[in-house]
């Protein structure tokens, strides 16, 4: 339990409401929105670290991608409630999850589980990307032109990504519970 992903999980955990004030603050919305770019951007550092040192276990299975989930759904609320991102481009995200997190926990509850597909990691990490370069550029810090012009291209691209994976991730749950 006590290894060095879980602890970088944990940490990306407890970032979570410095950077959602720090959003939601218009002073401060700026660093608010560069923690959040830093915890969202870690995703990938927690697993890598757990399977070259061999530190894998159950709990990092299920505190990571909570980390993830969670901090990308406080980020977006923030940055909605900031009005520095659509609430309709953030229901996107949010809707997806919530759907894929609840068939998850129901395939875990039936003692089965699904991998991570890399349509769904190339999809999540660029949703990472779009999202505070869109947030940047909506309100206006610099450079606004180029943050639009970046996320909203990336926004487009990953977020029917990240539906096509969740297409895949069903079809692969039927089958678990068909083998079941």
């Amino acid at each position: 339990m006590l290894t060095v992903p879980n602890l970088i999980s944990a940490i990306r955990i407890a970032m979570i409401p410095v950077f959602w004030a720090l959003i939601v603050d218009e002073d401060t919305s700026a660093w608010g929105i560069v923690l959040f770019a830093v915890v969202v951007a870690t995703d990938w550092v927690d697993g890598t670290i757990a399977r070259r040192t061999g530190q894998v276990s159950e709990l990092g299975k299920v505190l990571d991608p909570v980390a993830d989930r969670a901090a990308i759904a406080a980020g977006l609320i923030a940055l909605v409630i900031r009005g520095a991102f659509p609430l309709w481009a953030a229901a996107l995200i949010l809707v997806r999850d919530v759907v894929v997190m609840t068939a998850g926990s129901m395939l875990a509850a039936k003692g089965l589980r699904i991998d991570v597909r890399w349509i769904g990691k190339i999809a999540t990490f660029g949703l990472m990307i779009a999202i505070p370069a869109v947030s940047w550029g909506t309100l206006g810090l610099w450079p606004a032109a180029a943050s639009l012009a970046v996320g909203w291209p990336v926004y487009a691209v990953c977020i029917t990504e990240y539906y096509v994976a969740a297409g895949a991730y069903a079809v692969d749950m039927r089958r678990a519970l068909a083998g079941s």
